[in-house]
């Protein structure tokens, strides 16, 4: 009878077909930190170009509705109708899935690794990092009401108007709700941009000593200048500036 004989382990794992390069990167700690990273960078691109484009309503209807306008027909005659929007939409939302993602599952990952919270918190733990979680879930109810009241005008107050964003923008902070909704939010996105701007850079290899100190404050003055941007809007609302 012949003998059973069991391959050598070392050729086991000769045979064995190397992992894809693309699951590694992402299982590993490195990878997903550097997807959320990347995509942090993406939303704080978005924000940047939104808060200009939200203050073009101190500049009245005309141009406001103009500027609105011009997001469904940029890239003309080259695009079609809304092309280029769309394009922006979907690298968006999927930036904001990725972010997602990922922060939960480094969230899972750390959780395991220390099951029982520290007696003590760690020193330089601020209110932003503490609060990082929670103001992502906030923000992410924040965008589906946000889309809901002036993209589609599904939960919008008032009488919605298809064209029409300055009115639109103008119903939404002329109730109590509609500004406490978003000024929770912006104060969200001030602590997230803040928080998340440093780690990027740590994670994606900006940070240095030397710069510390520069990205820091750059952070903050990001924060700071990306809040009150968002905020102007709703406050020029209820203070009849913008009427």
């Amino acid at each position: 009878m012949a003998l059973a004989t069991h391959p050598d382990p070392d050729t086991r794992k000769k045979d064995r077909p190397p992992a894809a390069p693309t699951r590694g990167f992402w299982a590993s700690t490195l990878g997903k930190k550097t997807v959320m990273a990347v995509s942090g960078l993406i939303m704080l691109g978005y924000l940047v170009a939104h808060v200009v484009g939200n203050l073009k309503i101190f500049f009245g209807s005309g141009e406001f509705n103009a500027y609105a306008h011009w997001l469904r027909v940029m890239g003309a005659p080259v695009l079609h109708h809304e092309w280029a929007l769309w394009g922006v939409r979907v690298v968006l939302v999927a930036a904001v899935v990725a972010h997602a993602v990922s922060a939960y599952q480094l969230s899972r990952r750390d959780l395991k690794a220390r099951p029982t919270r520290y007696v003590h918190r760690r020193k330089g733990s601020s209110y932003a990092t503490r609060t990082m979680r929670w103001g992502g879930v906030i923000l992410a109810l924040f965008i589906v009401w946000h889309v809901l009241d002036l993209t589609t005008g599904t939960v919008h107050t008032g009488g919605f108007e298809t064209g029409k964003p300055y009115q639109n923008v103008v119903d939404t902070f002329s109730t109590w709700y509609g500004n406490v909704i978003y000024l929770v939010a912006m104060l969200a996105v001030g602590l997230h941009v803040r928080h998340g701007f440093w780690s990027a850079a740590q994670t994606l290899g900006v940070g240095s000593v030397r710069r510390e100190r520069l990205l820091k404050t750059l952070a903050n003055t990001l924060a700071v200048v990306l809040t009150a941007g968002f905020v102007a809007v709703p406050v020029a609302v209820m203070t009849g500036v913008v009427s």
